[in-house]
């Protein structure tokens, strides 16, 4: 049944499956499968890093066609310990993906995902070739320096309100001191130094995401939950450059060059603008670049969810 239009997302479904599974280190992954047992095996890679996976992100996919895969990865959702930088590198999250997908017994799938999630999938791709299907890619981040440079420094000149804000709570530090100082305040054991940090941090990034303003949503104990695990996960891959080489992604096409992908980008997406994207294009040959002209950085945006939901059906028929 298609009962997906061009312009939503699927009706909501719920996972059939959820499970924990030990990865070592201390750590303990999260994860869910949904839609259709012997579908199509497809691993959504969520953002961040430290967003978490939420239902919505599997809405791209028709569940009579695919088997959804998701998992929170180390330090994010419903992953233990919750918020945790000990042992989380991207070369430990390629690792975790390669351990859940030999434990799903998954032959090949394809590696779906946005923003730090297509700099995982990229890199997962690049160390297990032979597991992958194909690509389907939103808001591309390369996990670069001048990508850093910008978040930090230059995407609050489109949203100077809100950069106000995300500076002043650090005395108005900018670059390599914004990111010291609150490093500082979100490992401070008291919640009234990391709570306010980690919230502050986070709607900035919702305030740019989105190309019509979105709804901030309320300090909840769900909400400062995810804020704490997105903004310390995130200021500590900042502060260690993503660990990986310069350029890596870009330098290492040659492992999924042969491989499918569509990339969908939003024209005016100011948290990965997009030149990555572009220049993502540029390197992988015979790449899809589906670019969205009235979308930012969101998921759910209107056009980039229609986008994602096309290319998944052209894709489901290419492995069909």
């Amino acid at each position: 049944m298609d009962y997906a239009h061009d312009n939503e997302l699927y009706p909501a479904f719920k996972s059939f499956d959820q499970g924990h599974l030990n990865v070592g280190d201390g750590h303990t992954l999260y994860f869910e499968r949904a839609g259709n047992p012997d579908g199509i095996p497809v691993l959504y890679l969520h953002g961040g890093p430290g967003a978490g996976c939420s239902p919505s992100q599997r809405r791209y996919f028709n569940p009579d066609i695919f088997l959804v895969v998701q998992f929170d990865q180390r330090g994010a959702g419903r992953s233990t310990p919750g918020a945790s930088t000990h042992a989380n590198t991207t070369d430990l999250l390629v690792a975790d993906i390669e351990t859940l997908r030999q434990h799903l017994s998954i032959d090949r799938w394809l590696v779906a995902g946005g923003s730090w999630g297509v700099t995982l999938a990229l890199a997962y791709g690049q160390s297990h070739p032979a597991a992958c299907l194909g690509f389907l890619l939103r808001g591309v981040f390369l996990g670069t320096d001048v990508e850093t440079e910008w978040f930090l420094n230059h995407m609050g000149k489109v949203f100077p309100e809100a950069y106000a804000n995300f500076t002043n709570h650090v005395d108005g530090r900018s670059g390599q001191d914004l990111l010291e100082a609150y490093w500082t305040k979100l490992n401070d054991p008291d919640p009234q130094q990391h709570i306010p940090a980690a919230r502050i941090w986070a709607r900035f990034e919702i305030q740019c995401s989105a190309l019509l303003p979105p709804r901030l949503p309320e300090s909840t104990p769900m909400f400062d939950a995810y804020a704490l695990s997105l903004a310390r996960l995130e200021v500590y891959y900042f502060k260690h450059k993503f660990f990986l080489e310069p350029d890596q992604i870009i330098q290492n096409m040659d492992a999924i060059s042969h491989l499918p992908v569509t990339i969908v980008q939003g024209r005016y997406d100011m948290v990965c603008p997009i030149m990555a994207a572009h220049r993502l294009h540029l390197a992988w040959p015979n790449s899809n670049l589906v670019i969205v002209p009235d979308a930012g950085h969101s998921g759910l945006e209107p056009g980039i969810a229609s986008a994602l939901v096309k290319a998944a059906k052209q894709m489901a028929r290419q492995f069909a």
